[in-house]
């Protein structure tokens, strides 16, 4: 600190007057000491800022349980909480027999008839095969009873038309039997089907949708900042049940003078200590604000520019963050780029 001048003028060793030594003595005393800034990188004062994670489920419920508490560290994945799900449970098994249903019908069209149904219709035909036999070997004694002029010519008319109708049914009884080997279901019988089957699993996906947003879980590790319900309360949707500050969320704000941001850039490295910090620890500037936060109301001169003063962020390793706390006070040093 520079409090008083000497008393030889070191330029040209001359003795100075008792009243000159005297005055300025007198100013030194008036005006106080003018406090020198310490050698090396600037320093400049900032606190630490947390931006939290606000949890809350998508719909409305009472809070069955809260499974952390304020201050516990939390895992990525770990079940923070879970709201009653009996309407949701009730809806999924509901879904789940629709798709049961619609699946069996897909099965049941897409497969043949039982093994005991083509049997019967296999037996239809082997009789109407025999039929045909018979009338067949009935028509031809006919033919040639008529030719002989046994039998009128009416009976042989007869025996042609029951061969044609013996016929007409072993045919009937072949295309049933083809029929009952092939799927029950026409294709646009099956589309159908198909089209219900899959509006089944889209309600069953969202139903279970639905029924896991009623459990809540660490979308990553942290520490659990604040709890707002206890269990037995009625939370509405959308309303945070807790708010999580994971170690990457923790962010340094320093101000810095106008005559210092315009060798500032994002990526430069930054040191923080703070009180109790065993270390100084290294962070980089993630944000530089383009506007001044104290700006005078006059026109910009050299004197008033001096008072402009620019918010900066930085961000340290998540590593070293999880050992920071947010409205903690620190000292800010720029380091070389």
């Amino acid at each position: 600190m520079r409090c008083a001048r000497p008393l030889t003028d070191e330029r040209t060793g001359v003795r100075r007057r008792p009243g000159l030594l005297a005055a300025l003595a007198l100013g030194a005393v008036l005006a106080g000491c003018e406090p020198q800034p310490p050698p090396g990188p600037p320093v400049y004062q900032g606190y630490l800022e947390g931006e939290y994670v606000h949890l809350a489920s998508s719909a409305a419920g009472q809070l069955l349980s809260l499974q952390v508490r304020r201050g516990d560290s939390v895992r990525h994945g770990q079940a923070l909480f879970a709201l009653e799900q009996e309407n949701e449970r009730g809806a999924r098994l509901e879904a789940e027999g629709r798709l049961n249903a619609a699946e069996a019908r897909i099965a049941n069209l897409r497969a043949g008839r039982r093994a005991p149904e083509q049997d019967a219709i296999r037996a239809q035909r082997d009789q109407a095969r025999a039929a045909l036999a018979l009338s067949s070997a009935q028509l031809a004694r006919e033919e040639k009873l008529v030719r002989d002029g046994f039998v009128a010519a009416s009976r042989l008319d007869e025996a042609r038309s029951a061969r044609r109708r013996d016929a007409a049914r072993v045919a009937e009884a072949e295309a049933q039997l083809r029929s009952a080997r092939q799927p029950l279901g026409r294709s646009a019988e099956l589309e159908v089907a198909e089209s219900e089957a899959s509006a089944a699993r889209a309600a069953l996906a969202q139903v279970a949708w639905r029924l896991a947003q009623k459990r809540v879980t660490a979308p990553a590790s942290g520490l659990v900042h604040d709890t707002y319900y206890v269990e037995g309360e009625w939370v509405p949707a959308g309303r945070p049940v807790l708010s999580l500050l994971p170690p990457g969320n923790i962010k340094a704000r320093f101000y810095v003078p106008e005559t210092a941001v315009g060798g500032l850039a994002p990526g430069r490295p930054v040191s923080l200590a703070c009180d109790g910090c065993a270390a100084p620890i290294a962070a980089r500037i993630t944000w530089i604000s383009s506007q001044a936060e104290y700006t005078p109301p006059v026109l910009y001169s050299r004197a008033s520019r001096a008072k402009l003063q620019f918010l900066v962020e930085a961000r340290p390793d998540p590593a070293a963050g999880a050992r920071l706390r947010p409205g903690q006070p620190i000292d800010v040093t720029l380091l070389a780029p």
